[in-house]
């Protein structure tokens, strides 16, 4: 008999980017009782909204994937509501998964949320040696608490969280909107609608040196779900592929899938982010017996594909207006 036989399963914010990965990987899993929940189901940063979330229905495992994200500029413009926002709703979700007597939660962390001068690879038992990155500070912070509240909650209830931290997580049904998108999902959209549109060039911008640890999303979900079926205690994870790969060799492969033939522009006056990121992922290997799995290619080929016939549909599809690609 499965794990999942017969648990009813809440994913907070399981319309969005991870968690339909996640709830893919449920159903994959015959787990056939799950609580999709979207912001306009439920405020989770209304403590009566959450209440009666909980007290409405019976879960034996919550996924705590809801959050309020945005790039880097809505991030240096309202930094209140980006710390607020997530502290209030990570604080109550946890509060009533735990008075509600669900079995354990599984929270999804963010990697931005380790020191922004630590040694790599990152690991978890480093992860509070230094503040985050300054821009990003109150989100991150935010998310940060919740190995905080992982660890009060299991020494005064036994109440075990677990919190996994994704590497720089890309896929299908990512966001393609170029103003707050990633770099694996902008690269993506420009190569996709550089080729089938037939234009002669795509800008870039930076050198192409900058490193990030790139992991599939479905590889991800994966991984949570496992840490579902064998934690019963709290900890800090890191779900990531363990390799450092540079946007170079992103754009190298992205030619190579889409066929692009036209010029590339590495526009060097343009900001490149943070020159390396990789984090270590031993522990989800000694804890949960995972691993990334996803070569890079066949990601990479994956989404493609799905943006390929989304194209017109994708979430947060916007108009290219210039030939920009964030790095982040």
């Amino acid at each position: 008999m499965s794990y999942w036989s017969g648990k009813r399963v809440l994913v907070t914010g399981g319309g969005g980017f991870l968690g339909s990965h996640v709830v893919s990987r449920l159903r994959g899993e015959e787990c056939d009782r799950i609580v999709v929940l979207h912001s306009s189901d439920c405020d989770l940063t209304k403590e009566a909204e959450v209440r009666q979330l909980f007290e409405n229905d019976r879960f034996e495992v919550v996924f705590h994937l809801a959050g309020f994200v945005g790039g880097i500029g809505a991030n240096r413009t309202y930094p209140v509501d980006f710390y607020f926002n997530n502290i209030i709703m990570n604080t109550l979700t946890i509060d009533y998964a735990c008075k509600a007597g669900v079995d354990k939660v599984i929270a999804a962390g963010a990697g931005c949320g380790y020191p922004e001068e630590g040694p790599l690879p990152l690991r978890e038992d480093r992860f509070w040696d230094g503040f985050p990155q300054a821009d990003s500070a109150p989100y991150s912070l935010a998310k940060r608490m919740l190995h905080v509240q992982s660890i009060a909650y299991w020494n005064q209830y036994r109440f075990p969280i677990v919190v996994a931290i994704p590497g720089n997580i890309y896929g299908p049904r990512d966001n393609f909107d170029l103003e707050n998108a990633h770099v694996v999902p902008a690269l993506v959209r420009k190569f996709v609608e550089a080729t089938d549109d037939g234009a002669g060039e795509i800008e870039i911008w930076g050198g192409g040196s900058p490193t990030r640890d790139f992991v599939y999303a479905d590889d991800v979900a994966a991984g949570m779900i496992k840490a579902a079926e064998v934690r019963d205690q709290p900890g800090l994870v890191n779900l990531a592929s363990g390799r450092e790969t540079s946007v170079r060799e992103v754009v190298e492969t992205l030619q190579q899938i889409t066929g692009f033939t036209g010029e590339l522009v590495w526009n060097k006056d343009r900001p490149e982010g943070q020159s390396r990121r990789v984090f270590d992922a031993t522990r989800a290997e000694e804890w949960l017996g995972w691993k990334a799995k996803t070569s890079l290619h066949d990601g990479l080929r994956a989404t493609v594909q799905w943006y390929r016939k989304y194209r017109l549909t994708a979430r947060n599809l916007e108009p290219l207006g210039q030939n920009r690609v964030f790095v982040s």
